[in-house]
């Protein structure tokens, strides 16, 4: 299976070759329907890598692991991830760095009539967690559970499954609750669904002093330092198209057959909760957040989750030339 996936790597990056200057170019492993998607649409739309002089090359893949390994194998050059697998990845000898996109997270979704409020409400209850047993928001919450006495794995019915399938359980009224990614949430949340537990709101309650972007650009220092100015200048693309989508309704109406949503009303709510998680906090307190994090995810998720390193590996979060 991995090698097929390879092979299914190696052939589009094949496909994506261009006859740019090694200096301008980079090329973006990205998933089609993802938020990099988006601002890269956004970024080609209004001319952006024209006019920092970029030739962004696009490699679409069907999954995050096909991202990861187009990026390891070199065949990639950035692609969206978490600073919790670039930090392991750094503990086994590997040079990735972050850099933070968006604070925007999931959150606990429930009907709107639910009588489902806080993490206690949930004792008893059929949970449904989206992304596995080692997901990072589903580690957090039973952090925080455990702060209060609440074995949510022992005291709580959880299942677990694929967002978009969870999602037309959670309709069907199949689970009292779900935990799902903030897309699916502003979907359900269209749809008369509230936030009973806000992630955010989580990992402040967990030492975060502020809203913490988990999820940012991941790229190989040594392709930052060879191409410094190449990188520094999509950053700052990326950055002008995440204020174009704060900014225009216009450019979401635009977007939304791409993104899969045409109803007004949803569209609002995705430009609300993507407008809210761009990230514009100072690094050194993104990374401070991530090292107060680190500490609760590596003793819930243990060696399975983080590997060998207990603290988050230093190094992890890029500093652009600019020194912001």
């Amino acid at each position: 299976m991995r090698a097929g996936l390879r092979l299914v790597v190696v052939a589009a990056l094949a496909v994506a070759a261009t006859s740019a200057t090694a200096a301008d170019r980079i090329r973006l492993a990205v998933q089609k329907t993802g938020t990099l998607a988006w601002e890269l649409d956004v970024i080609k739309t209004h001319g952006l890598d024209r006019k920092l002089d970029l030739q962004i090359d696009t490699i679409e893949l069907a999954s995050t692991e096909a991202g990861k390994i187009a990026l390891k194998s070199g065949s990639a050059d950035l692609m969206l991830s978490d600073w919790l697998w670039v930090a392991r990845e750094r503990s086994l000898g590997d040079g990735l760095v972050f850099y933070p996109s968006s604070s925007t997270l999931g959150a606990v979704m429930v009907p709107g009539q639910s009588p489902i409020k806080e993490l206690g409400d949930l004792k008893g209850k059929k949970l449904a967690v989206a992304g596995g047993a080692i997901d990072k928001s589903w580690l957090l919450l039973q952090a925080l559970a455990r702060r209060s006495g609440l074995d949510l794995k022992r005291q709580a019915s959880i299942v677990y499954g694929a967002p978009p399938l969870l999602s037309e359980k959670a309709l069907q009224g199949e689970n009292d609750a779900t935990l799902t990614f903030w897309n699916f949430c502003a979907e359900l949340e269209s749809k008369g669904f509230k936030r009973a537990i806000e992630m955010a709101t989580v990992m402040k309650a967990l030492g975060a002093k502020g809203a913490v972007s988990i999820v940012g650009y991941t790229f190989e220092n040594a392709f930052a330092m060879r191409n410094r100015s190449t990188v520094d200048r999509f950053l700052d693309a990326a950055r002008q198209a995440k204020d174009i989508l704060a900014a225009s309704e216009a450019e979401w109406q635009r977007l939304g057959p791409r993104i899969r949503v045409t109803d007004p009303a949803a569209l609002a709510i995705y430009r609300k909760r993507y407008g809210e998680g761009i990230a514009r906090r100072p690094l050194a307190e993104e990374e401070a957040d991530a090292r107060a994090l680190y500490l609760v995810l590596a003793e819930v998720g243990g060696t399975e989750l983080v590997g060998q390193a207990r603290e988050l590996a230093p190094g992890t979060f890029y500093r652009p030339a600019s020194g912001e």
